[in-house]
């Protein structure tokens, strides 16, 4: 099957579509709908449609991915020149599934969606996923033309929005849109309130604090029919919007939804460039997947610090620090292979991570001693493993909850894209 090196293809295309947004882009959005069928095994994806949604949110000088993070890729070339003109990593909830045990059992079948500008002309577009060796393997392709008429242009769901956070033009800032979660019409003050409370503790913590004059953060007025949220382990189900639901894959604390094409349609009210939706539960949990969405709740004593953790997997695509949890992935990270996480490593390929910012006395792997705790090292134990995957520091939010920052690596990755959305 076709495939790409990441490396490779950067040279070859990172500096080709600069300050070229609007030879190639209208100023709107394309959304295209897909589908995912998998297993442990074996997936196949199937195109859906192609929804025209309103005004591009995505910066206009950044068109082609630079990290290279997450378990897919999509790519957009103008048919006729075959020029690459956007591209960007993400990870989606199937991708986690597939490393379940229960996916070595049976097939499901997951919505999955990507965003792209509105092109001017006809596009081939690319979806990728990666595979066994960390190459990205070409899933599906679609030729879109303006002249077909399979580019819907009404809006399923419309719903109010309220400004939270406000600093400017979308192109150049990071846009959020924040959705509910089982917050009935009565309890739309409180989905208020919350929202509030959410740009309050993600502008507290560095270093999204340095950006505060770079963030736009918008709530999506959009109520459920009942209050809180599905928990299937105690037989409570509830009807909501997006139909969210503790006890994900098994794991009780992980809360998340698969009907991503309903997310992507009440997201589509406001200009985004990430989405968060906050339930209305007390409940412990939460989740989040790159640039895919993230989730936590709203009312934990923990709230705060559950937001700016899931953010860090929604926005940042950091792992997991911790390795003593049960969660429900079997070999999340093979031993031989470099995971993508820019926070995580298996030592395969150290010398692409945060080996060159460590002090020269720091051993490899690093002992979990007095000597070494308040400095960047390797330590072992990430990712849900307690051997073979090494993490960056002793305890960071990505870790536990003891502290309230970010270790030096997680920041600099932040602080990277950042960046790359606020140029």
């Amino acid at each position: 099957m076709r495939h790409f090196m990441a490396l490779a293809f950067a040279l070859l295309f990172s500096l080709n579509i600069s300050g070229q947004y609007e030879v190639y882009f209208h100023p709107n959005t394309l959304r295209f709908d897909f589908f995912s069928t998998n297993s442990r095994y074996e997936e196949t994806y199937s195109f859906s449609e192609f929804i025209q949604e309103p005004a591009w949110a995505g910066s206009t000088e950044n068109l082609i991915d630079t990290f290279y993070f997450g378990s897919n890729y999509v790519r957009m070339f103008d048919l006729a020149s075959e020029t690459l003109i956007y591209s960007r990593g993400f990870s989606t909830l199937s991708s986690e599934w597939r490393t379940t045990e229960e996916a070595k059992a049976f097939t499901r079948v997951f919505q999955e969606s990507v965003l792209l500008p509105f092109p001017k002309k006809s596009v081939r577009i690319e979806i990728y996923s990666r595979n066994a060796f960390g190459l990205f393997i070409k899933q599906l392709e679609k030729i879109c033309t303006l002249e077909s008429k399979d580019i819907r242009t009404e809006k399923r769901r419309i719903y109010s929005t309220e400004d939270i956070h406000i600093s400017g033009n979308t192109h150049n800032n990071l846009d959020i849109v924040i959705l509910p979660e089982g917050y009935a019409s009565s309890d739309m003050q409180t989905f208020r309130t919350d929202c509030q409370k959410f740009a309050t503790e993600l502008l507290s913590y560095k270093p999204y604090n340095d950006y505060s004059a770079k963030i736009n953060i918008r709530m999506v007025m959009a109520p459920s029919s009942e209050s809180g949220c599905d928990l299937p382990g105690e037989n409570i189900w509830k009807n909501t919007l997006l139909d969210a639901r503790f006890y994900t894959f098994g794991e009780e604390r992980y809360c998340m939804t698969d009907a991503f094409h309903t997310v992507r349609d009440i997201a589509a009210n406001a200009p985004y460039d990430q989405i968060y939706i906050l339930v209305n539960s007390p409940k412990y949990g939460g989740g989040g997947i790159y640039n895919y969405y993230s989730l936590s709740v709203n009312s934990n004593k923990m709230a705060g610090k559950i937001i700016i953790h899931e953010l860090g997997h929604g926005f940042t695509g950091l792992a997991d620090e911790y390795y003593n949890s049960s969660v429900a992935y079997n070999d999340m990270y093979p031993t031989d292979l470099e995971p993508w996480e820019p926070n995580i490593t298996t030592l395969v390929h150290f010398d692409r991570k945060w080996k060159s910012i460590l002090e020269p006395n720091i051993p490899i792997p690093t002992p979990d001693s007095l000597e070494f705790n308040l400095k960047p090292g390797v330590f072992e134990g990430g990712g849900y493993s307690s051997k073979g995957v090494y993490r960056p520091a002793v305890d960071c939010l990505m870790n536990t909850f003891r502290e309230n920052k970010f270790c030096t690596v997680c920041e600099k990755a932040i602080f990277q894209m950042l960046e790359f959305y606020t140029k």
